[in-house]
């Protein structure tokens, strides 16, 4: 399952990646969780939602769209779980997935165009994680950060 959100500035890209998963990933289902209009909103919101549902499910993967990708990446990785890349070509996305693991990227709607999302996009759902022992562990020392992290502020 791919979850994709986008805030107001991110809606025409949004709108054009889900068309693009329409035609060409077909067997993969998607939920769009909003926005659903160029009204102004606040992209902590959507990147929380898409964030929470990709963190319940352990092979869902998540799209992020707003002005420039950074402030859906900054909100969706305060979520437990959450490996979230904001990319902008395609060694980015293609890394992020291999050696990172990543499992929701953010995109800038102001920073790239359409084409360049899509085929971002599609790098970032057709490619696995290496799994390699040396990747495994350093994602597996990210989790003990978010584990600190936890403990500290209870």
């Amino acid at each position: 399952m791919i979850y994709i959100g986008s805030d107001h500035a991110g809606y025409e890209m949004k709108e054009a990646v889900k068309h693009f998963l329409e035609e060409n990933e077909g067997d993969m289902d998607y939920v769009d969780l909003g926005v659903f209009t160029t009204d102004s909103t606040d992209y902590p919101d959507i990147a929380r939602e898409v964030a929470e549902k990709v963190s319940e499910n352990k092979d869902a993967r998540g799209i992020l769209i707003c002005g420039t990708g950074t402030g859906m990446v900054m909100a969706a990785n305060k979520l437990n779980g959450i490996r979230a890349a904001s990319v902008t070509n395609e060694a980015m996305a293609e890394m992020a997935r291999r050696h990172n693991d990543a499992n929701i990227i953010t995109l800038g709607s102001r920073i790239i165009d359409q084409v360049v999302a899509q085929k971002l996009v599609k790098i970032f759902l057709e490619t696995p994680f290496d799994g390699d022992e040396r990747h495994q562990r350093r994602i597996d020392k990210i989790a003990e950060i978010e584990q600190k992290r936890d403990h500290k502020n209870t």
